[in-house]
């Protein structure tokens, strides 16, 4: 292997079992679609990563980095950002754009927390169907946002996070 991918111009020093390689026959090679401008720890990366944002999006996430929220912690305020930007502003179970304001989470008393796995980007609707208990107030939900079942599925999973019963398939309309 040594012999295939470096020089052949200096030999191996073999000390116990052990091969040692000299390092001068090392080669690299650049990573081609690599910026050492494009991280998120510096103000230039940040600013040039908000730049290939869509306008819609980039005028949301203004919106959220000005936004104060006084009882939660600079983690939640950051990963909003992250995970509304992430999925261009749109509603993780309909696809519908959506405005900043709508990401949710999972309420610290059913063991969420500020991570961004923890969040997701709901529309209001949706949101107040995950937590729903009335069969009357379900079924106008189901209608009004016109859910299939793979969409049901992913409500249901959030459903039973939060502790409670699926909404049966057969309640779609068909």
């Amino acid at each position: 292997m040594y012999k295939k991918l470096f020089s052949l111009g200096t030999k191996t020093i073999r000390i116990r079992d052990t091969y040692l390689f000299p390092i001068g026959n090392v080669t690299t090679v650049n990573a081609l679609n690599f910026s050492p401008k494009l991280t998120l720890y510096t103000y230039e990366g940040r600013e040039s990563l908000f730049k290939k944002l869509r306008p819609d999006i980039q005028k949301e996430v203004s919106l959220l980095m000005k936004a104060t929220l006084p009882n939660r912690s600079v983690e939640y305020l950051d990963n909003r950002i992250s995970r509304y930007s992430m999925k261009m502003g749109k509603c993780e179970i309909t696809g519908q754009y959506l405005f900043a304001y709508n990401v949710h989470y999972i309420p610290k008393h059913l063991g969420g927390s500020d991570q961004f796995h923890n969040l997701r980007i709901l529309h209001e609707d949706v949101h107040r169907l995950i937590h729903m208990k009335d069969d009357e107030r379900i079924n106008l939900f189901l209608n009004k946002l016109g859910l299939n079942q793979p969409m049901l599925n992913k409500i249901n999973q959030y459903r039973k996070v939060c502790k409670l019963d699926s909404i049966e398939p057969s309640r779609l309309e068909g």
